[in-house]
């Protein structure tokens, strides 16, 4: 009887080998390392999708008549993979899926099952890290056959996204290549399009947005008739914005050359709970916060250190902490690197849970491995994963808050304060930013001296851009999309010019989609639609309605909507030949020549880079570019040199602004620094 057990990456093969087999042989064949025991088990990888969905004939959009072919054909490195798989099979009675436990890990155990191994008997490892003992009593316990719902689900999500994505492409590029006759990439998807309308609807509420003036108060104090305070402490005005310009005056004219008297003092000690363990979103929010990585780069890191067999499986939406993975054992590992984690263990340990649950996966856990060499960065998410860790077993934070309220003549000001009475569960988790401020011992009748009186004209702010972090949590709101996809969405947005900066701009190009789709094919926009085949495919998983259903009523619904697109594509075409240019002349222009020119990025034939004029040759202004590396726009202009600074990006390393002029007084320590 031989056994194969299928993992779906090489790294994760060997860490199933390691904790499977005994006294293993590794062999190799088609260029790939597979592992065998004497007992007849084999340990083999795949490397990821081996199959994926193709038009059976290749025709014009939409196309609906689709086939799974092996990836092969258009990835050759999945090839010796598929090879050694497919030789595999020939010889084996069983065969273990032991792929990621997900949508898509189910999708690569069960296509290589059915269109490689058809003959052998089917069964399931479950597991939520790649630690040893879990991965043996996982192939201990197989399941019987593999996860019809997930496997089904699974299927049903890959030929919608192809339904949508591939065909709403090919119609656009289509487009494009009916009025101009050239050739542009532009996409859309299921998801993509909602994503980049909710993007769309942002910018213009920030393009609309008219500014409204509006005056604020408040007045600075360093001392009191009794005492000298520390710090100056401010005290605001109770009324935080005052839109008449006269009342504000007539209020500050009250109050100029007048101190003030403390007529109440508030305080009050509340409990600050230990934060919930993380799942992918939260993982990717808090990320971004303490490093500035994207969701999608949180997502990469993370994953590697899952098949280091550091963390459980990071793509999960729960927030729950079974027992069954043994607290106390994991901290005393931990500890060894992680002193702090110490304390824990001489009290009872009790996670602090979310609400949020996955029927596959529990939270994001350190499995207490030793790490033996990590890259800068997956050092930092590690520590922060088992810090968060730590945090969640601690006792809730003792806050103490203070509210000091003093009139000047009958207008009421406030100063509040707030500092951390026991830390707790904030001592095992450095990175949560609480302010403390402490106010000093002060009573009722006290007078303030009012060192300067303030009256401030500001005026309202527009919408805040999103970031990539808060587009992943307004997407996880809305039900568009997976924890696992929404990062890759976002990253194909700005993959295709639709979305530039951190604080994410719609260029004109994504802009123009948005108009376009809204006009042509509104369903391709819809939150609506798309939330509701998520539900769908949920049903699916459950086993609540059959995948060939979904399929028919979308199918049947994207036909009318190409025809209606069909008879308009020299229209649309049209509209989105001119953005495009338009788009490559905002993306490459990066700011004003001391000719009056634009200075523009400028690609050279063998890949290099500068910054030119486009007055040349009458200027002949020219600016290199560090190589190796992604260039971003700041919008930002040299205070010395008064050229664009820039935000150079190297991977592994730091990002840092530079202005362009090589000889600029800011640069000339730079040779120096270490």
């Amino acid at each position: 009887m031989v056994n194969l057990v299928i993992a779906e990456k090489p790294i994760a093969a060997k860490k199933i080998a390691d904790s499977i087999l005994e006294k293993y042989k590794t062999k190799k064949k088609y260029s790939v390392n597979y592992y065998e025991s004497p007992d007849g088990i084999i340990v083999a990888p795949a490397a990821g999708h081996l199959f994926t969905l193709k038009d059976k004939v290749k025709k014009d959009y939409p196309n609906f008549d689709l086939e799974w072919q092996p990836s092969f054909k258009k990835n050759k490195f999945t090839k010796n993979f598929y090879q050694l798989l497919s030789y595999l099979s020939k010889f084996s009675d069983e065969v273990t899926i032991a792929t990621d436990l997900d949508i898509e890990g189910e999708v690569i155990g069960y296509n290589i099952w059915r269109f490689l191994c058809k003959k052998a008997n089917i069964s399931r490892m479950e597991f939520s890290s790649l630690v040893k003992e879990e991965l043996k009593n996982a192939f201990l316990n197989r399941k019987k056959g593999y996860n019809r719902g997930l496997a089904e689900s699974g299927l049903t999500r890959h030929y919608l996204d192809f339904y949508y994505g591939v065909n709403i492409s090919k119609a656009l590029t289509s487009s494009i290549k009916t009025s101009s006759n050239k050739f542009y990439l532009l996409s859309s998807g299921r998801v993509q399009g909602p994503t980049l309308a909710i993007l769309a609807k942002r910018e213009k509420e920030i393009e609309k947005f008219v500014p409204v003036p509006f005056w604020q108060l408040n007045f600075l104090s360093s001392k009191s008739n009794e005492q000298k305070f520390k710090e100056p402490l401010t005290f605001n005005y109770e009324k935080d914005k005052i839109f008449e310009k006269e009342k504000a005056e007539k209020i500050f004219s009250e109050c100029k050359d007048k101190n003030a008297v403390v007529s109440k003092i508030e305080t009050k000690k509340r409990n600050l709970n230990p934060p919930t363990p993380f799942n992918l979103t939260d993982l990717q929010l808090e990320s971004y916060k303490v490093f500035g990585f994207t969701p999608v780069k949180t997502q990469s890191i993370a994953q590697n250190l899952y098949l280091q067999g550091l963390i459980s499986y990071p793509r999960t939406s729960s927030q729950k902490l079974p027992a069954s993975i043994n607290y106390k054992k994991i901290i005393e590992k931990l500890s060894e690197n992680f002193e702090v984690g110490k304390e824990l263990l001489k009290k009872e340990l009790v996670p602090n849970e979310g609400k949020k649950t996955d029927p596959a996966h529990p939270a994001i856990y350190p499995t207490g491995e030793k790490p033996k060499k990590l890259k800068l960065e997956e050092e930092k998410l590690y520590s922060l994963i088992v810090h968060r860790f730590f945090a969640v077993f601690g006792e809730p934070a003792e806050r103490f808050s203070m509210k000091i309220f003093a009139n000047i003549e009958n207008y009421k000001f406030y100063c509040s304060g707030t500092k951390t009475i026991k830390k707790n569960w904030l001592k095992y988790y450095p990175f949560a930013k609480i302010e403390e401020i402490e106010l000093p011992d002060l009573k009722e009748g006290d007078v303030l001296i009012v060192d300067k009186l303030n009256l401030i004209r500001k005026e309202t702010q527009p919408p805040k851009r999103y970031t990539p972090a808060s587009l992943i949590r307004e997407l996880e709101k809305k039900n568009l999309g997976t924890k696992s996809t929404r990062a890759i969405i976002i990253q194909t947005l700005y993959s295709r010019n639709y979305i530039e900066g951190r604080q994410i701009k719609v260029t004109s190009l994504g802009i123009g989609v948005v108009e376009t789709l809204k006009k042509y094919a509104p369903e391709f926009l819809s939150e609506e639609l798309t939330a509701k085949f998520e539900k769908e495919m949920e049903l699916v998983e459950k086993e609540g309605k059959k995948r060939e259903d979904v399929l028919r009523e979308a199918e049947d619904l994207l036909k009318k909507t190409f025809k209606k697109f069909k008879e308009r594509e020299k229209d649309i075409g049209d509209s989105l030949v001119s953005l495009i240019k338009e788009t490559r002349d905002e993306q490459n222009t990066i700011g004003t020549c001391k000719c009056g020119g634009e200075l523009k990025f400028i690609k050279m034939y063998n890949g290099s880079r500068f910054i030119g004029c486009s007055n040349y040759p009458k200027c002949k202004n020219a600016y290199p570019l560090p190589k190796n590396c992604r260039i971003e726009k700041t919008g930002k202009i040299c205070e010395y040199c008064g050229t664009p600074i820039l935000k150079i990006i190297r991977k592994g390393k730091r990002p840092f602004n530079m202005c362009l002029d090589p000889n600029c007084e800011r640069k000339k320590n730079w040779g120096k620094e270490k």
